[in-house]
């Protein structure tokens, strides 16, 4: 359809349409290559979006925020009730899954406050209970070499943990050494893109997959490899080395993307990167923390993500967009164990 329409009141470039509608250009032209969307073209060949089309995009917009991938989006507008049920059932599920964990928070306040005012004494003492008793899980490390065998408690409650550090600061000892002292942790090392050849090796996994291109991942060996140790572990915590190895820069930042939003089945996440893609400083949640290895081998410590935080300048001067990290993807630092 071509249609002179670039003046016309009411028709949006795809700029404006996409900005209308909450979501990237890019994702416009993903939902027309998928054959979901159809933009009117003006007579210079140049996209607009009417009313027509904006309501539709809306529909795919709303839909992919309930976490349907665009082969069940294409399902549900062609009236395949039983996929958004489906999808609705799942959100559901989430919801009761943080409700019960606020009604546990609520519970835990509630007793704290009524401890306190039954307390003579000073309040602290109630306080100090109260977090005695709400710790989270933490496992004690002691760490290897270049650290000497220091010891560090690191929480398993976060649900993705950052491992950062530049070249040579020990970061991959540091994140086996995680995995060792997890219970049921499991290492994702780099022999994983040995296995190229490899297939999905279950449901989840091509579900995955599917997901993630919709999202507007780039197929791979790597990636498939990456999602068989991901999504079809055990539960328990998982140490991913350098998770962005072999993926392009629409992939990690659909691959982090997915890894927020479809968590149930997974366990605590520990995620070795220097990519800005895969970390962006500044769209980390609340459940998520950055531990820093530095460069002069002092012990590692957690950054609170803030700028003007301690470690957090050290933090951004690790990390480097796709681009940058693919072209250094060969350089290693080689360090020689003291005699």
């Amino acid at each position: 359809m071509t249609n002179d329409k670039e003046n016309d009141e009411g028709f949006l470039n795809p700029s404006d349409a996409a900005r209308k509608l909450g979501v990237s250009a890019k994702a416009l032209r993903l939902y027309e290559q998928r054959g979901l969307l159809n933009p009117v073209r003006t007579a210079a060949g140049w996209r607009t979006y009417g009313k027509t089309e904006m309501e539709r995009a809306s529909q795919i917009a709303a839909l992919r925020r309930l976490d349907l991938s665009l082969k069940q989006v294409a399902a549900v507008l062609d009236g395949d009730v039983a996929r958004l049920d489906a999808a609705l059932a799942s959100h559901q599920i989430d919801l009761e899954d943080r409700r019960r964990q606020l009604d546990r928070n609520i519970e835990a306040l509630r007793r704290l406050r009524a401890e306190m005012l039954a307390q003579a004494s000073p309040q602290v003492r109630a306080v100090t209970r109260f977090l005695a008793q709400n710790q989270p899980e933490t496992a004690t490390l002691t760490l290897p070499w270049p650290w000497n065998g220091e010891r560090f408690e690191i929480a398993a409650d976060r649900r993705i943990a950052f491992i950062v550090g530049p070249l040579g600061s020990g970061k991959t000892r540091l994140a086996q050494a995680i995995a060792s002292a997890l219970p049921s942790a499991a290492y994702i090392d780099l022999t994983r893109l040995d296995r190229r050849s490899e297939a999905p090796s279950c449901a989840r996994v091509e579900e995955a997959l599917e997901w993630l291109m919709g999202d507007g991942a780039t197929p791979s060996a790597a990636l498939t490899a990456l999602l068989n140790d991901l999504v079809s572990g055990a539960g328990g915590p998982m140490v991913v080395d350098m998770v962005e190895q072999g993926l392009d820069h629409d992939t990690q930042c659909a691959l982090i993307s997915y890894l927020r939003r479809h968590r149930r089945g997974m366990g605590p996440l520990f995620l070795m990167t220097r990519s800005s893609a895969i970390l962006d400083l500044s769209a980390m949640d609340a459940d998520e923390a950055i531990l820093f290895c530095p460069a002069n081998h002092s012990p590692p410590y957690w950054v609170p993500p803030h700028p003007g935080s301690i470690g957090f300048e050290a933090v951004e001067s690790c990390l480097a967009t796709p681009e940058v990290r693919a072209r250094t993807a060969g350089v290693v630092a080689v360090w020689e164990h003291p005699h």
